[in-house]
């Protein structure tokens, strides 16, 4: 059996189950429904041995994952735009709303530019507000290594903040 009949067969078998998982998570159908995709596009798309048998558990941590990330881009963003509030104004205007999405946009496209490793340690880093010693101590990497791949991101996200502005 190939990659893409097991992929497919697991999806149309489970896809209710891991929408029901993410949606009882996130409390939005519409963002599960997204996440459920965004997590079989990614299954399809990976490197790794598939089975039968490694199947659910890679679709079920790469669904929690992608829930995290979508928790730690609104705390990002909440964070933002309680910044915007507290440089002297009681309203946002909605240009600096436009300019938070703006910011958070290309920072998006930035990390999608980012080795999958590197990645996870700047999210970590950045939008988590994790150290590097306790990032190292969750990846189990050793502390020069996470603290290498932070500086391959920050480079990396530098060099494209600077071509896109």
């Amino acid at each position: 059996m190939n990659k893409h009949s097991l992929v497919s067969d697991y999806y149309s078998t489970h896809r209710a189950e891991l929408l029901a998982f993410a949606s009882s998570r996130l409390g939005d159908i519409d963002e599960a429904e997204d996440l459920v995709q965004n997590t079989f596009l990614r299954i399809l798309t990976t490197d790794k041995m598939l089975t039968e048998q490694t199947l659910p558990a890679l679709v079920y941590t790469i669904c929690r994952n992608l829930i995290y990330d979508f928790f730690r881009h609104r705390a990002f963003r909440l964070e933002f735009e309680h910044f915007l509030k507290g440089t002297g104004t009681d309203k946002t205007s909605m240009e600096s709303v436009f300019f938070a999405e703006d910011i958070i946009e290309r920072m998006e496209r930035g990390l999608v530019r980012i080795p999958e490793n590197c990645r996870a340690i700047y999210r970590m880093h950045i939008l988590g507000g994790m150290r590097v010693s306790e990032i190292s101590a969750k990846t189990g990497e050793k502390y020069k290594t996470v603290e290498n791949r932070l500086g391959l991101a920050r480079r990396h996200m530098r060099q494209y903040l600077r071509a896109v502005v």
